[in-house]
């Protein structure tokens, strides 16, 4: 693999104001490094050929209402249908946008991730592409940032997801704010709002399995949450099910605590006290009454749940262990196929991710592409 390239700008110093309604410094026009977005927005794509148009023109409203330079990142996940047919054209046609091509599917958070180190701007935005969350919130967010805070994450209101996705969600908002020490209400919502120092910090974290919005919280000093609208999806079907859910509950509580396997290790120990005490009474009955049968099935009874309580806290053993086995391998998180910007893009057989978290290319670049109209869309 080639040189590493620098995808991110430079880093910017953090000169908080008193006055919560003065810009900070690192977010002013003159802080910013010449040529470089306002405000990056970064979403994941996979599978939706059937949002896509609407998002981008919706996006394009917003953001240019919103007076400032900005940038719109879409990652390819990998998808099977149109959606990267679609994304090129998106970025023929606006030079706003980069498209990121993973080589194969590697899941919302490796993407998130691809778009963290291409992210230039000083407030990055993360959104799904499904619209359920409407990108009129975003200067919402921005205005929240520009107040001083490091993190702004969406609350959706009135959810409109099928009942077993809320109950599942609530139960990973809980134990991800048991997990990290940060009470917030829902961690799930992609719509949330990050200072660039902060997605700095996050992109130097090499492990392999992570949740940004926990993970982005452990560097932030002041975390702010609001309320964002919530739509029904409009077109195409949710690529979270229930086992995708289960899944990313085992990796927030393996990955950022160590609370699970310390619980089963304080329950094995009272576990153990009750037998031994168990035990006691049982031998002691023996002696005054004698032997007897009746009793023979509880004792199985007992040892099953004795036995099942071993297996979890295997399981729970096995998590970590799995976790260690991913790590040691270093394998890169995601690999990118192709970036596609506005006045070039990179074509190379294979476009990796470095332990270190950025993007590396080994091949140069082909020739430029006409340049791109501004404010044309997709037929």
């Amino acid at each position: 693999m080639g040189p590493k390239a620098t995808c991110l700008g430079p880093f910017f110093s953090l000169f908080m104001s008193s006055s919560p309604t003065t810009i900070p410094s690192s977010l002013s026009l003159e802080g910013r490094a010449k040529g470089a977005p306002y405000l990056s927005i970064v979403i994941p794509v996979f599978n939706e050929q059937e949002n896509l148009a609407t998002l981008h023109q919706q996006l394009t409203e917003v953001l240019t209402g919103l007076g400032q330079p900005y940038e719109i990142i879409l990652v390819d996940d990998g998808s099977v249908d149109r959606s990267l047919e679609i994304l090129k054209g998106l970025q023929a046609h606006d030079p706003h946008v980069t498209v990121v091509e993973f080589n194969r599917n590697y899941g919302q958070h490796a993407a998130v991730f691809a778009g963290f180190d291409l992210a230039r701007g000083q407030i990055i935005v993360t959104l799904d592409a499904d619209l359920q969350n409407p990108p009129e919130a975003i200067p919402t967010l921005v205005h929240k940032i520009e107040e001083g805070f490091d993190v702004v994450g969406g609350w959706r209101e009135n959810r409109q997801d099928p009942i077993y996705r809320r109950a599942a969600s609530y139960i990973i908002n809980r134990l991800t704010s048991w997990s990290t020490g940060v009470r917030l209400r829902d961690y799930g919502c992609m719509l949330r709002a990050y200072r660039r120092e902060i997605v700095q910090q996050v992109t130097k974290c090499a492990e392999i399995s992570s949740f940004i919005p926990a993970l982005a919280n452990t560097f932030a000093r002041s975390i702010a949450e609001i309320e964002v609208p919530h739509r029904d999806r409009a077109q195409g079907r949710s690529k979270y099910s229930f086992v995708r859910l289960i899944r990313l509950n085992f990796d927030l509580l393996t990955g950022f605590s160590l609370l699970p396997i310390q619980a089963i290790s304080a329950f094995g120990l009272l576990l153990a006290v009750v037998g031994v005490a168990f035990s006691i009474f049982l031998f002691v009955r023996r002696l005054i009454i004698g032997p007897e049968a009746e009793g023979l099935f509880t004792l199985f009874a007992i040892l099953f749940a004795f036995i099942g309580i071993q297996i979890l806290a295997l399981g729970i053993i096995g998590e970590y262990v799995g976790r260690i086995y991913n790590e040691v391998r270093k394998r890169p998180r995601f690999v990118v196929k192709e970036v596609y910007k506005a006045h070039h893009t990179s074509s190379s057989p294979l476009v990796g991710e470095d332990r270190g978290g950025g993007l590396a290319s080994n091949a140069s670049h082909p020739p430029s592409l006409p340049s791109p109209t501004r404010g044309e869309g997709i037929s």
